[in-house]
């Protein structure tokens, strides 16, 4: 196990960057950092602030929603849990990806696990709840319905209208007959029964992607809730109309990106954008912006409509209709949960910036924002090529050309790196320069032309110097790029493209517990794991 710095590792935004070194220009536009002596005054200010009479609806929702769930014992005593004062959550949240999608859905569930078993170590008096939300009102089918296996991408072909998590998973049979033929079922066995008991078994996205989610964390303790759901969004439905009639997310969103470009000289552009309302009106195959215009709600793309009474008495009798955007669902979150922390990729973590205000406005505690984990998985035969070629595995976060070049400084016979020659040009001319001085201005233009032209002249040959040790390392930089392409395919991280079936079967690896026994997630360096 080692670690590579999150400032060179190139996979985090600047302003979540700027969050975790704890830039003090960030300050105001979030509550507490995320260090553990920090989660006291958050859980006192969470307990002052929190509608403790939240507390009985969450519990009786999640015991329906866990209904279809087995070997959930730990999860009743968790759920029975949340009734009590002293217990709190730590949260994340992910898209219905097909088959958990990508792995870092594994690291943001394995980090918010660990937050709370540190927190239970730290204040052992309180009861500390992971929850994995569902983003069920998600409507983008396309960016959720596949996984990748190596080289191999399984797809649901399906057309997709409204929120994905009421999608029937009709033609998921489909993707289990391709798995089938793709995978020895000897080997696999257990990893084709979890899709088969999940994915065909249960009648829709959510449903499915509940039982999924359990059957790989439920011992750990995790909670998965389904937001789309009539009795939470009553709970909500104050703000909902707030959000219709008086615009204020907006509002205070559009001040703190103005205050954000202060801080970043007008450089700043919104991770998220503001709408004037941040709803959507949602049906089963239905999910539409709300537009106010002339004091009509209109439902854009539809002919429904709804004057000012109309739309209050439309949240007040169907709660569930009206689902918040990519700003509001934090709200939303943070409103029905006794929620201390959010776990969230470096984008996520970006736009959560920009929400401080508003929570301010409402009353409602500001999480503190914990960067999920970012991880790297590197085989002893890899690390061994990397030795070989004299490179560091954190050189491989460099891009293909640089990298190119390092190796050929590394392991090329003769010095291809001609600075030297061109400092001692540089020394020579600064003679001319002093005589230029004392002499026409015409003299010294012309010495610093003859500079440049010198300069370029060495910079030509070491370009071509560079060129033609390439074709004679052209074997060795071809293995080379192989090794990154293994590593971050697609040009990519890891973590972003590969599905966890890649080491289901490899070298007999437990992802999980090997993740939960390193993934300390108060160490945001980019963890680098040798399997």
């Amino acid at each position: 196990m080692s670690y590579i710095d999150s400032n060179i590792s190139n996979h985090l935004p600047n302003i979540t960057l700027d969050y975790i070194n704890d830039k003090k220009k960030l300050n105001s536009f979030y509550n507490r950092s995320n260090k553990l002596e920090n989660y006291k005054r958050q859980l006192d200010e969470k307990r002052r602030q929190y509608n403790a009479d939240f507390r009985t609806v969450l519990s009786n929702q999640l015991k329906k929603q866990y209904q279809s769930v087995s070997n959930k014992s730990i999860q009743i005593k968790l759920i029975e849990d949340l009734k009590l004062k002293n217990t709190f959550t730590v949260t994340t949240g992910h898209q219905l990806n097909l088959f958990t999608g990508p792995l870092y859905f594994f690291y943001k569930i394995i980090d918010t696990i660990n937050i709370c078993k540190k927190l239970k170590k730290k204040h052992p008096q309180n009861n500390f709840v992971p929850v994995f939300w569902m983003a069920s009102e998600d409507h983008d089918f396309e960016e959720i319905n596949f996984f990748n296996y190596k080289n191999k991408k399984f797809r649901w072909n399906l057309n997709s209208k409204g929120p994905v998590g009421r999608l029937n998973t009709d033609g998921l049979e489909n993707v289990y007959d391709e798995m089938k033929k793709y995978f020895n079922f000897s080997d696999f066995k257990n990893l084709l029964s979890l899709f088969e008991s999940c994915y065909l078994k249960n009648k829709n996205l959510s449903i499915a992607t509940l039982n999924l989610v359990h059957s790989l964390f439920g011992k750990y303790g995790l909670l998965v809730i389904e937001p789309d759901n009539k009795h939470l969004k009553n709970l909500f439905s104050e703000i909902i109309i707030d959000e219709l009639l008086n615009n204020n997310s907006n509002k205070n969103v559009q001040n703190t990106n103005n205050e954000l470009n202060k801080v970043f000289n007008n450089s700043y552009n919104p991770q998220v954008n503001s709408r004037e309302i941040n709803l959507f009106y949602i049906k089963d195959n239905l999910r539409a912006r709300i537009e106010k215009n002339d004091g009509v709600f209109n439902i854009l793309e539809t002919d429904i409509s709804f004057t000012r009474s109309e739309i209050i008495n439309e949240v007040n009798k169907h709660p569930e209709r009206f689902s918040p955007n990519a700003l509001l669902r934090p709200v939303y979150q943070e409103f029905i949960l006794p929620n201390l922390a959010y776990v969230g990729g470096g984008s996520e973590v970006a736009y959560w910036l920009q929400l401080k205000e508003y929570f301010n406005l409402k009353k409602i505690t500001f999480p503190i924002l914990s960067v999920r984990s970012s991880v790297l998985f590197i085989s002893k035969k890899q690390k061994d090529k990397c030795e070989k070629f004299k490179i560091s595995i954190s050189n491989l976060f460099d891009n293909s050309n640089k990298l190119k070049q390092l190796y050929l400084l590394k392991n090329s016979k003769i010095k291809i790196d001609l600075s030297n020659q061109k400092n001692i040009i540089k020394q020579n001319f600064s003679q001319f320069h002093k005589l230029a001085k004392l002499t026409d201005k015409s003299f010294l233009g012309a010495v610093r032309a003859q500079e440049k032209k010198q300069i370029n002249g060495i910079e030509n040959l070491e370009k071509r110097l560079i060129k033609a040790e390439k074709r004679v390392h052209k074997d060795s930089l071809s293995r080379l790029i192989a090794l990154k392409n293994e590593l971050f395919p697609n040009d990519s991280f890891q973590e972003r493209q590969v599905n966890f079936s890649t080491f289901y079967n490899e070298n007999k690896i437990d992802l999980i517990e090997s993740l939960i026994k390193n993934i300390d997630p108060f160490n945001k360096e980019f963890l680098i794991l040798e399997f």
